[in-house]
């Protein structure tokens, strides 16, 4: 159920798993996602931001093993780019692995959650960014 401090947000999910993908989604919607994108890997997530027919996602959750390009390559680019890097991007992941970790936080991730999916944990992620971002932060004018 959606909280009475959320208030509507776009998401962009990265996730190759359908059923992953089916479970964040849900779990997104009741925080209060009015619009989810999800695409497959990190090409589809880049020509997808890339593409000034779409507007720019308030929050991209990201998996970081995915084909053609894999979640740490997407989100190096993101944050190096001057039109994505205020993006807030929560890595949704396998591994647990502390390079991975540590290498997330490097590259500039907001937060860093583990699957299978503790949704408390995922809703927490998802709730501090809320709270640091997308409620407080001045918006950028949207192209």
């Amino acid at each position: 159920m959606m909280t009475a401090t959320a208030r509507p947000y776009d998401v962009l999910l990265v996730e190759d798993d359908l059923a992953d993908a089916m479970l964040i989604g849900d779990a997104l919607s009741e925080r209060g996602a009015r619009n989810l994108t999800q695409v497959e890997d990190g090409m589809a997530a880049l020509d997808y931001l890339r593409d000034s027919e779409n507007r720019k996602p308030d929050l991209i959750v990201l998996d970081l093993n995915m084909p053609r390009m894999n979640g740490r390559e997407l989100l190096a680019i993101i944050k190096e780019d001057q039109a994505l890097r205020t993006i807030p991007v929560v890595v949704l992941t396998t591994s647990a692995a502390p390079d991975d970790v540590t290498g997330a936080y490097q590259s500039h991730a907001n937060a860093y959650v583990t699957k299978p999916v503790n949704l408390d944990d995922f809703n927490r992620a998802v709730q501090s960014i809320d709270a640091f971002y997308l409620d407080t932060a001045t918006k950028l004018p949207r192209e």
